[in-house]
């Protein structure tokens, strides 16, 4: 303020020239000086204020919190994660899903969610996120499965069996073990017992869920069509060598 005032005073007398236009130059410095310092100030007391601010940990919104990573007087840093906070709202049944089974899961895909917590009921879930990009550790995909009609008997945390619809064949499926699942070309398959001769056959077929143990399909098999049900990396592994055997040049004697 008297910076402002000392310069108007100055530039008052300079038009009626009683002062020399130096002086007016000095004044005019001082006062350019005296509001950087003022705006510097102003931007110093903004920061304490910020931080001020991030000393009082609010939510915005009353929510539940599942996790706390510090404990009273422990001193934290800057970007430290204190406490982990639940919103309430959608609540997502979350799988990781392997890359031979990839093809067979697609974002708005309906299923069926049991809990073992809750024996006998079940609920309708639609799938609304799955990960562009495996993780790096398990090399899976992340599936997100939002339930449409939860009760408040559903809690975080617990576990879930996920079963989902067949779309091309309803109330048509086949439960087989595991073991017979093969893959063709990064998609499901396995290998079909064909007569005459027990021939076998590759085949691709659609998966609508994956068990402990079973497999659940939901297309390309039929009833009363026999499936390779164990050994099939070997059998693989048992055609490679035959076909080598059958390249390998042989030497006879005449």
């Amino acid at each position: 303020m008297y910076a402002k005032q000392q310069l108007d005073r100055d530039r008052a007398q300079t038009a009626e020239s009683l002062i020399a236009p130096a002086q007016l130059e000095q004044t005019q410095n001082a006062y350019a000086s005296a509001l950087a310092q003022r705006n510097q100030t102003q931007q110093q007391a903004g920061l304490a204020a910020d931080q001020l601010r991030y000393a009082t940990l609010t939510a915005d919104r009353a929510d539940v919190i599942t996790a706390e990573q510090a404990d009273t007087g422990q001193n934290v840093n800057a970007g430290q994660a204190v406490y982990t906070l639940a919103w309430s709202g959608d609540i997502d049944v979350i799988c990781d899903v392997p890359e031979a089974s990839l093809a067979a899961f697609k974002v708005g895909q309906e299923a069926n969610v049991s809990l073992p917590a809750l024996p006998g009921r079940s609920f309708k879930a639609r799938m609304r996120e799955l990960s562009p990009a495996a993780d790096a550790q398990s090399r899976t995909w992340r599936a997100k499965l939002t339930l449409e009609s939860p009760t408040p008997d559903v809690r975080l945390g617990m576990t879930a069996d996920v079963a989902f619809a067949a779309a091309n064949a309803p109330g048509k499926a086949f439960t087989i073990p595991s073991t017979a699942l093969f893959h063709d070309k990064g998609q499901p398959a396995v290998w079909i017992v064909k007569k005459p001769g027990d021939a076998l056959e590759l085949r691709r077929v659609e998966v609508a869920r994956y068990g402990e143990r079973t497999v659940t399909l939901s297309g390309g098999i039929e009833a009363g069509e026999r499936i390779v049900w164990q050994g099939v990396l070997r059998y693989r592994q048992a055609r490679r060598c035959a076909w080598s055997r059958r390249c390998i040049p042989r030497i006879s004697r005449h």
